[in-house]
């Protein structure tokens, strides 16, 4: 192999890991390369591979920025969580319903004013990338000056960032209600104003079933025909008590995804937080449509929602992504929602291995959204965002790490030992958007 000369041309040499399928159906799902390179050019990569193999092509007099003793691997993709709520994060509550109405709407509420929701955003990105995570599907509010902020400060960035304008029309406080058809119009003009502009994608965002009338989910189906290759997100069976309600709502679905379907709003690219009270028929229609599941653990745990079925929805073939869920979730950090995620699949009576984590948060997270090849691992041409983390981070995780034989044993004491502090560098296209102090 021979590396043109470039100026642009970038070196770093490092443990690297990535993935090309799921660990959990494939006995060759990753590369793994012990003292291994990783080469960027133009914010895209080059080649991911064994340093003594790529090191004799590279052009003469190329600098290579050294992290040995460290792991380099692809950007964390948390596919659920909810910028507004930043401030809100760890507030008490008994459960779902009574938690939106004390803290989440009264809190959502600010954000009609652009200073207010610029510096939110501000903090929230900086928080992500300080924790490791390069691209996340965002929640923004009913305002459309939410989702302007959004993307602003993403850019300023160069962020992959999907977000959107929630739709909500009824069962909230007048204060954030919009209308079916005002609702799905601003969401129009975001779309043309933002999808695709730089590294923005746009999702098609009904909060959920209950706070949607079914006149404003039958225009934001029309809507994602219209709009195929945009994104839609919601909230699906996260609460038993959440699912009774919808079945009072809509008496004629067979279930709460069902409601959905109906409306069209199931389909590759359609992501579903929580999908906790799903049964056989439900899952299957997932993997059917194309449609993914965000697993959001530590929410999940913080409001008492429920566990997960990993067997259940991996038996029927449904995409899997791990997410955060900030604000119900109670850290920005994927690693830590790692740690939920194992204890949770216990729990459940199954196991998820630490390798099985760190794909859902990366190349499973991408596949979930269909874009793999742009994010998610080291593939030839794929955007250059990755992070650098650090086994030494802390005198525990340090001492851990120094008797770990295997790579699995070195990943699982990350997810459950570790935390932002493991992150010690941020790249975004190339470019380092974070040093750990």
């Amino acid at each position: 192999m021979s590396i043109a000369p470039s100026p642009t041309l970038q070196a770093y040499r490092a443990s690297v890991l990535h993935f090309h399928a799921d660990p959990a159906f494939s006995d060759q799902a990753f590369d793994w390369f012990e003292d291994g390179l990783l080469l960027v050019d133009g914010g895209k990569v080059v080649a991911a591979g064994d340093f003594a193999k790529l090191a004799p092509a590279l052009p003469g007099g190329l600098a290579v920025l050294d992290y040995r003793g460290k792991l380099i691997m692809p950007g964390f993709i948390d596919t659920h969580l909810h910028f507004p709520q930043t401030d809100m994060i760890a507030s008490p509550a008994p459960g779902l319903l009574p938690w939106l109405e004390t803290y989440t709407f009264p809190t959502e509420r600010r954000f009609g004013d652009p200073a207010h929701a610029r510096g939110v955003a501000e903090f929230f990105l900086d928080e992500l990338l300080r924790c490791g995570t390069t691209t996340a599907m965002v929640y923004c509010t009913v305002h459309r000056e939410s989702v302007d902020a959004f993307f602003e400060a993403s850019a300023a960035r160069n962020l992959r960032m999907v977000a959107g304008k929630v739709l909500m029309d009824r069962n909230c406080p007048g204060f954030l209600r919009d209308t079916a058809e005002g609702g799905v119009r601003d969401s129009e003009e975001l779309i043309n104003k933002w999808h695709k502009r730089g590294r923005a994608l746009y999702a098609i965002t009904p909060r959920f079933a209950p706070t949607s009338s079914p006149a404003q989910l039958q225009l934001a189906g029309e809507l994602a025909r219209a709009h195929p290759d945009t994104f839609i997100q919601t909230h699906v069976s996260e609460s038993d008590a959440e699912c009774a309600w919808v079945k009072d709502l809509f008496p004629g679905a067979r279930s709460y995804l069902d409601v959905y379907d109906g409306f069209g709003l199931m389909r590759p690219r359609a992501v579903f937080g929580h999908c906790i009270w799903l049964d056989g028929p439900d899952f299957a229609r997932m993997a059917e449509t194309g449609s993914a599941a965000a697993v959001c653990p530590t929410s999940n745990l913080f409001l008492g929602s429920g566990l997960f079925d990993f067997d259940r929805a991996d038996a029927a073939g449904v995409p899997l992504s791990l997410a955060t869920d900030v604000g119900a979730g109670t850290s920005f950090s994927m690693l830590q929602t790692m740690n939920e995620a194992y204890k949770v699949a216990r729990l459940k009576g199954s196991y998820l291995p630490a390798v099985r984590m760190f794909y859902l948060a990366t190349l499973g997270a991408a596949r979930s959204m269909q874009l793999e090849g742009t994010i998610g691992n080291f593939a030839p041409g794929a955007e250059a965002d990755f992070i650098v983390l650090d086994p030494q981070a802390t005198p525990l995780l340090a001492r851990r790490a120094q008797r770990c034989a295997k790579l699995e044993e070195l990943l699982f004491a990350l997810a459950l030992l570790g935390d932002d502090r493991a992150v010690l560098a941020t790249y975004s296209a190339g470019v380092k958007v974070h040093q750990r102090r």
